[in-house]
C-alpha cells in the first residue's frame, strides 16, 4: 500500500511541478514587464497598472483561480477555458504582479549616482542597465524572490479548487476511496524536501552574490 500510495503521490507532485514551473517561465518576464510599465513616466500607463497590482495583490488567489474559470462563461456566455489553463493564467497573473513589486523595489533601490556615473563615462541607458545596475538589483531582490517561489510551491495546491489533478488532490481520492487520512499528511514530506532544496538553492545563489555589499 506504501509503495503505490508513493507512486500516485508522485504522479500528483509531477502535476505540482509543472505549475510551479510554468507559473515561474512565464511569471518572472512578466513581472519585469510589469514593473517597468508601472515605473513608466507616462502617468496614465503607470496609474493603471500599479491599480492592476493592487486589485490582484489584494484578493485572493482561489479567487482569482474561480473568477478565470468561471467568470467568462457566466458573464459573457463564453466557453470555458481548459482547467489547467485557467490554473496557469491565475497564477501567472497573481505572481507576476508580486515579482513586479520585488523588481520595482529593487530598480529604485540603486542610488541614483550609479546611473549618473554612467552617463558621465559616456554609456546608453541599456548599458547602465545592464552592465551596472541589474546584478546589483538581482543581489537586492534574492531574498524576497525566494519567499515568494516557495510560498508558489505551497500555493499550487489551490488548483485543486477548480478539480485541477495535483498531489493532495491525489491524497484527498484516498480518504474517499479507502477511507485513509495518512496519505494527506505524507504529502508534507514532497513540500519540506522540495521547499528544501529551493531554500539551499538561493542560499547558494546569495553566497555568490555577496560581493556587492550594500
Amino acid at each position: 500500500m506504501f509503495v503505490s500510495v508513493t507512486l500516485d503521490l508522485l504522479r500528483g507532485f509531477f502535476e505540482t511541478f509543472k505549475v510551479f514551473g510554468l507559473t515561474l517561465l512565464f511569471a518572472l518576464p512578466l513581472g519585469l514587464i510589469i514593473a517597468f510599465g508601472s515605473m513608466s513616466k507616462f502617468k496614465p500607463l503607470s496609474y493603471l497598472i500599479k491599480t492592476f497590482v493592487w486589485i490582484i495583490r489584494g484578493t485572493p488567489l482561489m479567487l482569482q483561480l474561480i473568477a478565470f474559470f468561471y467568470g467568462p462563461g457566466l458573464l459573457f456566455g463564453m466557453r470555458a477555458m481548459p482547467r489547467f489553463t485557467a490554473v496557469m493564467v491565475a497564477f501567472v497573473i497573481n505572481y507576476a504582479c508580486y515579482f513586479s513589486e520585488i523588481y520595482r523595489g529593487g530598480i529604485e533601490g540603486i542610488p541614483r549616482g550609479q546611473y549618473e556615473a554612467g552617463q558621465v563615462l559616456g554609456m546608453t541607458k541599456s548599458q547602465i542597465f545592464f552592465k551596472v545596475v541589474l546584478l546589483q538589483v538581482v543581489k537586492r531582490i534574492v531574498p524576497p524572490m525566494s519567499n515568494e517561489i516557495i510560498t508558489l510551491v505551497k500555493d499550487t495546491s489551490l488548483a485543486r479548487i477548480i478539480a485541477v489533478y495535483e498531489i493532495i488532490w491525489t491524497a484527498q481520492s484516498y480518504i474517499k476511496s479507502d477511507g485513509l487520512i495518512w496519505p494527506l499528511f505524507y504529502t508534507a514530506a514532497f513540500y519540506l524536501i522540495f521547499c528544501g532544496g529551493l531554500t539551499l538553492l538561493f542560499g547558494f545563489i546569495e553566497k555568490k552574490l555577496s560581493y556587492f555589499r550594500s
